[in-house]
Order: structure tokens, then C-alpha cells, then sequence
């Protein structure tokens, strides 16, 4: 299983090509679970143009795997993994990529991704990437 973060998605829907949109490409064809997180699909669809829009990417996202990113669990290793990075001189500028990263890391789940913001999570915390 794969998790899919919100700047590859935006990336195909907009039909950009770059390495990550392949990969997202054939992981669809393949055998391997996606899985979208809930906060992935609230990004996605705030960027909806209109309401017509919305109801096409929420149809396209619901064919995957969806799971809910948030229990107490992951707020509390989220959050410490806030301070961990913080504490070596990284800020993570939104809140949802520090819990999708937890997620994943405790999920023992690799990201495909297309943000910086998960780098530090990758070098300091563990997060694997796809």
C-alpha cells in the first residue's frame, strides 16, 4: 500500500507530468493499494473550482483506498514530531503534512509526494517515500 499526497493528485488532475504523476499513473494500473487520507481529500477539494468540479475529483478520489488520518493517537506522535523537527531548527509550514507523515510512518506506509515540506520527515523521523 502507497498513501498519495494532495500535490501529486493536484498534479494529474491537472494533467502536469512529471515523475510523480508517472508513478501515480502506474501504481492505478497496478496491483498496489493506494490510499488516500481524508485531509488529502480536504485539500484536494478546497482547490475545487466550483461545485461541479468538487463532485468530479471527490468521484475520481473515492475509487481508491480511503482512510481517516486523525485519531488521538496520531495528534499526540504529530505533535512531538513537530517538536523533534523543531527542535532541530525545521518547521513544517502546514499542520496537515505533519499528520500525514505521522500517519504514514505509523502506518509503516510510503508517500508519494511532491512537497518539501516532508523531506525533514524523511531524514529526521523515518517517513518513508515512494
Amino acid at each position: 500500500m502507497i498513501a498519495v499526497d494532495s500535490s501529486v493528485l493536484i498534479d494529474m488532475y491537472r494533467q502536469i507530468d512529471n515523475s510523480r504523476t508517472r508513478k501515480l499513473k502506474a501504481l492505478k494500473t497496478s496491483e498496489e493499494e493506494i490510499i488516500l487520507l481524508d485531509v488529502v481529500m480536504l485539500e484536494v477539494l478546497q482547490g475545487a473550482r466550483d461545485d461541479l468540479h468538487s463532485r468530479r475529483l471527490e468521484k475520481n478520489m473515492r475509487e481508491l483506498r480511503l482512510e481517516r488520518a486523525m485519531s488521538f493517537e496520531i495528534a499526540v506522535n504529530a505533535a512531538q514530531h513537530s517538536r523533534k523537527l523543531r527542535s532541530l531548527g525545521v518547521t513544517i509550514r502546514k499542520t496537515i503534512d505533519i499528520i500525514i507523515g505521522t500517519w504514514c510512518i505509523e502506518n509503516h506506509c510510503p508517500l508519494l509526494h511532491n512537497d518539501r515540506d516532508f523531506l525533514p520527515m524523511v531524514q529526521h523521523l523515518g517517513l518513508r517515500e515512494f
